[in-house]
C-alpha cells in the first residue's frame, strides 16, 4: 500500500472510531432518537469530508491533475522525438523494417542486387512515419483531457506503463484513422511509393515467385503507433522514477510521494 493511501485508511479508520464512540455514548445518555440521529449525520459526513481531505500533502484530484500532466508531458516528448529527423529511422527500438511478410521478397532482391533499392524503400518507410508522428499529439492530449479521476487514480494505483495501456485502449483507432492518410500522403512526398512499387515489380518478374505486394501505407501506420506507444511508455516510466523528469510543482510533489 502506498504512503497515499495508508495515511488515507488509517484517518479513515479513526473517524470510524470516533462514529462509533459518539453513537454509543449518545444511546447510554438517554439522547432522544431524533437528537441521536443528528449527531450521528453528523459524524458521516465528517467521515466523508476525510475521505476528501489532502492526504499526505495532496488529494486525489491533485493525484489526478498531475497523472495527466505526466501523460500530456510523456506523448508529447514522445511525439517529438519521433517527429525529428531519424526518430524513427535512426532508434532501433522503433525503426521500421522491410514488412514482415515481404522477408522472403527483401531477401530474393538482394540476392539479384537489389540491396540498395531496399535500403531506399525502408530509408523512406521511416521518413513517412517521421512526418506522421506530430498528429498523433492532439489526440493524446484529447483522450488525456476526458480522462476521468477514478480513471486516473486507477492508474496511478496501476503498473509503470499503466497510463501507456489506458491511452493504447482510448486512441488507437482514432490515432490509425488520423495517421493512415498522413502516411500515405507522407510516403509519397519522401519517394516511398515508387520505390516499393519499383521493388514489388521487379520482385513479380522473378521468374516462378509468388506474386505479392503489401499494403504498405497500412504496414507503415501501424509499425509507427507501435513505436509511439514505445515511446511514450518510456517517457511514463521516467516520470514515475526519475526526479529530474518532473518539470512542474504538481508532477513534484505527488510523484515524489
Amino acid at each position: 500500500m502506498s504512503p497515499f493511501h495508508h495515511n488515507l485508511y488509517r484517518t479513515m479508520k479513526r473517524t470510524v472510531s470516533i462514529v462509533a464512540v459518539l453513537t454509543l455514548l449518545l444511546m447510554a445518555s438517554n439522547v432522544s432518537t431524533m437528537h441521536a440521529q443528528s449527531w450521528l449525520d453528523k459524524a458521516k459526513k465528517t467521515l466523508k469530508d476525510v475521505t476528501k481531505a489532502p492526504v499526505g500533502g495532496f488529494t486525489e484530484a491533485d493525484a489526478a491533475a498531475a497523472l495527466k500532466e505526466a501523460l500530456v508531458q510523456g506523448t508529447s516528448n514522445g511525439s517529438a522525438a519521433l517527429s525529428a529527423v531519424d526518430g524513427y529511422f535512426g532508434n532501433p527500438k522503433v525503426k521500421i523494417p522491410f514488412p514482415q511478410d515481404a522477408q522472403k521478397i527483401e531477401s530474393t532482391l538482394r540476392k539479384v542486387g537489389l540491396g540498395s533499392k531496399v535500403d531506399e524503400a525502408v530509408l523512406s518507410i521511416n521518413r513517412a512515419a517521421e512526418k506522421a508522428a506530430v498528429e498523433a499529439k492532439p489526440i493524446f492530449v484529447s483522450a488525456i483531457q476526458k480522462m476521468t479521476i477514478t480513471d486516473a487514480i486507477a492508474i496511478v494505483k496501476g503498473s509503470d506503463s499503466a497510463g501507456t495501456s489506458y491511452l493504447r485502449r482510448s486512441t488507437s483507432p482514432a490515432l490509425y484513422a488520423a495517421m493512415l492518410p498522413v502516411i500515405s500522403k507522407a510516403l509519397e512526398s519522401v519517394n516511398a511509393t515508387q520505390y516499393w512499387s519499383s521493388l514489388m515489380n521487379s520482385y513479380n518478374k522473378i521468374p516462378f515467385v509468388e506474386k505479392i505486394n503489401p499494403d504498405l501505407p497500412a504496414y507503415t501506420t501501424e509499425k509507427a503507433l507501435g513505436g509511439l506507444f514505445v515511446m511514450i511508455v518510456e517517457e511514463e516510466l521516467r516520470i514515475r522514477t526519475n526526479p529530474m523528469a518532473r518539470t512542474t510543482e504538481l508532477l513534484k510533489k505527488v510523484f515524489s510521494k
